[in-house]
């Protein structure tokens, strides 16, 4: 799955291209950085790859969904409705701009449940915000239908799915803005990093200058630049866009191995008739970063669980219901509105309200989903026993539980 298994001599190539110049920031210095832009060539490649008009790096997938949130004015009193099943940056940034997450039901899609999206939306609503989980997408014709009988806008979370399409089109590329996040396990990794991309020219600039203080970028140097709003720094380093640029070349390699090895894998768990799939809306835009799949209870799901940790081979098969990360039922500082700075009555009546908030659909379909990591070193023989040795877990519990029933 992630990127950094195939660390080579091209992501060193780029990184001493930086160092030899001695210029780690990415804007200004030009005389001293011998012609090296990594920033630069790194948002070109990204608009050349996943085929959007503009690109604006950000110093984390964090950073980047807080700067398309801002640069489509999103902000106090505005709610963005988003899925219950995602990583805590997704509300985190919410929060950061003065709006209120509006979490809801995600289905067998492990991604938003439009039918929920559409109980969920109020005057207030401005976004509806899919998170496009373990590199699979989500109903995006359903989600845009939605969007334009209610005039909201479409921001994609595809921070996970890096490489995956939807009808053809890359996820990310597809709203009104989408975000990738470049971190250390992703599909493409800066160490850390993350980017905005759209196709609308004034959420780029929004972008652009928000990422750097609100600079405009227009003077002849940093010194007489304008500044037309107040921005922050979420500017990337040329060290991690360096980094970045070595790897967005090797996708398309990264893809092909990626969707091998989940191939093979699923056709080894196929054997067993009582496991099941997630629910993929488009199956040839799946980028296969996980197999995603499902027992028939809990109950059981639980058993195989602990009999992997048991048994030495639970490394890289994520239980999200019990995950502190991901799932809403473990997310008890957000339902608490534990936070530093002092939110809103606003934010704060809607998070502590949340502790009250049925989500019994989507725990009974996480309760029952294990997500196989797959990894890009994988040999053929390793596959083969990873695979055996799951499935000969799945089989010994769902013979307990018949014996026992």
């Amino acid at each position: 799955m992630p990127g950094f298994e195939f660390f080579g001599d091209e992501e060193r190539k780029e990184l001493n291209d930086v160092l030899e110049s001695g210029i780690l920031m990415r804007y200004g210095f030009d005389a001293a950085r011998k012609g090296h832009w990594k920033a630069k060539e790194l948002e070109q490649a990204i608009t050349e790859t996943f085929g959007c008009k503009y690109a604006q790096l950000t110093s984390s997938g964090t950073a980047a969904l807080t700067t398309a949130m801002s640069a489509l004015g999103i902000g106090f009193g505005h709610e963005v409705i988003m899925p219950c099943f995602t990583f805590v940056a997704s509300f985190e940034a919410v929060l950061s701009v003065g709006a209120v997450p509006v979490l809801v039901d995600v289905d067998e899609t492990l991604t938003l449940n439009p039918d929920a999206v559409r109980k969920a939306i109020t005057g207030n609503t401005k976004c509806i915000m899919p998170v496009h989980m373990c590199g699979s997408m989500a109903d995006l014709d359903a989600l845009k239908v939605i969007c334009g009988e209610y005039n909201l806008l479409l921001l994609e979370d595809a921070c996970q799915s890096i490489g995956a399409t939807y009808k053809g089109e890359m996820l990310g590329t597809i709203g009104d803005a989408g975000t990738f996040s470049f971190d250390f396990v992703k599909t493409i990794t800066c160490g850390e990093g993350g980017v905005v991309m759209t196709n609308k020219e004034n959420i780029y600039l929004n972008s652009d200058g928000y990422t750097d203080h609100g600079h405009d970028h227009l003077g002849v140097d940093r010194g007489a630049d304008l500044h037309p709003f107040v921005g922050y720094n979420f500017r990337i380093s040329e060290l991690h866009a360096a980094v970045g640029l070595a790897q967005v070349r090797k996708l398309n390699s990264f893809l092909i191995v990626q969707k091998r090895n989940h191939a093979q894998l699923k056709s080894i768990f196929m054997q067993v008739p009582e496991i099941s799939y997630r629910v993929i809306p488009d199956e040839a835009g799946d980028s296969c970063t996980f197999l995603s799949w499902f027992l028939p209870t809990e109950e059981i799901t639980r058993a195989v669980v602990t009999e992997l940790k048991l048994q030495g081979i639970a490394a890289g098969n994520f239980y999200w219901y019990d995950n502190n990360w991901h799932y809403i039922r473990k997310w008890d500082h957000l339902k608490n509105a534990k936070t530093l700075n002092i939110l809103s009555d606003v934010q704060r009546n809607a998070l502590v309200q949340l502790q009250k908030t049925d989500f019994s659909s989507s725990d009974a379909i996480m309760g029952r989903c294990i997500s196989t990591a797959i990894s890009l070193t994988w040999t053929p023989e390793q596959i083969r026993e990873k695979g055996e040795r799951i499935i000969a877990v799945v089989r010994q519990v769902l013979q307990q539980s018949a014996v026992s029933a």
